[in-house]
């Protein structure tokens, strides 16, 4: 009888060991991105580019002996999703569609932070198209990276007109593939942030809607998220990367930043100053870069889940709510004493 009582007792004492020793043994941690640049050089804009460049999350993990690699990758959300499957990375940023497909069809994830909101995004039609509104798309050839937020986003954007993609032809095109087919007059239009910007002040492109003549609708948010068992395996660890994370968001939302980080994002992506410049001319920045998650954000996220499974895009709904671990990004905040971001989001009483 007592060895009955004892061999189990024993049994959950090993694996107590066990998890307090490969707890012990973290020796890398595996960050991915999807790749913007028209460079050698990697980039994604916002805050990937400033923690990649500035190296704090390699400073702050130097003294630990635990090695930071970064992965982008030129297949954006869809083979990033894919390697979150395999546990070939830890942690991700991203924008909001590839999360949504992800979590819905099961990889067990976490919201950690949010990293962009509001970001406008643009209809690009070839300057020779006699395309002026989105109903002109009707039938026309477009080109898009599907499983994308920019896809998520022209999907919004028809909606708001009385429009789905069956009313227009879409193409499967990455990022770098979508310029050169506007150039070539492979497609007719494709739809996306600022990036377009360098295109049309070459005459290649016209801009003639954007998310902000719509009232908002395809605007793009973005996330900052971790595999839920390394995040629970790992929580001091995910503490210190949510730290950085939210410090980098700050560096951006200040003002005096402006020039920096344009010059930082036209020196790392191969876009001239111009695209960023424009963009962010006028923009509140904290708003834009706040890391909270509060009503306006988690209404707008869970919007996109909702239109996701009407359109055919997941099967199964998510409640936001519960995919959102807002611990980490409160603590951030708190530790930094960043509160200037409580009040910079339309003013939600957020923290509780």
């Amino acid at each position: 009888m007592k060895n009955f009582i004892l061999k189990p007792i024993m049994a959950l004492f090993v694996w107590l060991l066990a998890q307090v020793v490969f707890a012990q043994n973290l020796s890398v941690i595996r960050i991915a991105s999807p790749d913007l640049s028209t460079t050698n050089s990697h980039a994604a804009g916002g805050v990937v580019d400033v923690l990649y460049t500035k190296k704090w999350l390699e400073q702050e993990f130097a003294k630990q002996n635990i090695q930071v690699q970064w992965y982008f990758f030129k297949g954006a959300g869809p083979a990033i999703n894919e390697a979150l499957a395999n546990k070939q990375v830890d942690f991700a940023f991203l924008g909001d569609l590839p999360p949504i497909i992800g979590k819905a069809g099961g990889l067990d994830t976490e919201l950690l932070a949010a990293t962009t909101r509001g970001l406008t995004n643009y209809l690009a039609v070839r300057a020779d198209a006699d395309i002026h509104t989105l109903q002109q798309l009707k039938g026309k050839r477009v080109g898009i990276l599907r499983g994308t937020a920019d896809e998520i986003s022209l999907v919004a954007a028809l909606k708001s007109q009385g429009l789905t993609t069956k009313d227009v032809h879409l193409i499967n095109l990455d990022f770098n593939a979508v310029n050169a087919a506007l150039v070539a007059k492979k497609i007719d239009a494709s739809w996306g942030p600022s990036r377009f910007f360098s295109l049309r002040d070459k005459g290649i492109v016209k801009l003639p809607i954007s998310t902000k003549q719509l009232n908002g609708a395809g605007a793009s948010q973005g996330v900052f998220l971790g595999r839920k068992e390394f995040i629970q395996q790992y929580p001091q660890e995910t503490q210190q990367i949510v730290n950085q994370v939210v410090n980098g968001l700050n560096w951006l939302s200040q003002d005096d930043h402006l020039i920096p980080q344009v010059a930082l994002f036209f020196t790392q992506s191969g876009y001239p100053a111009s695209v960023y410049a424009q963009e962010l001319h006028g923009v509140n920045l904290k708003f834009l870069y706040s890391p909270l998650f509060d009503p306006y954000f988690n209404d707008q996220l869970q919007q996109k889940v909702n239109l996701a499974q009407s359109q055919g895009l997941i099967r199964h709904s998510i409640d936001v709510k519960t995919w959102v671990n807002q611990q980490f990004v409160n603590t951030a905040i708190i530790n930094l004493k960043l509160q200037h971001f409580w009040s910079a989001t339309d003013r939600y009483q957020y923290l509780k």
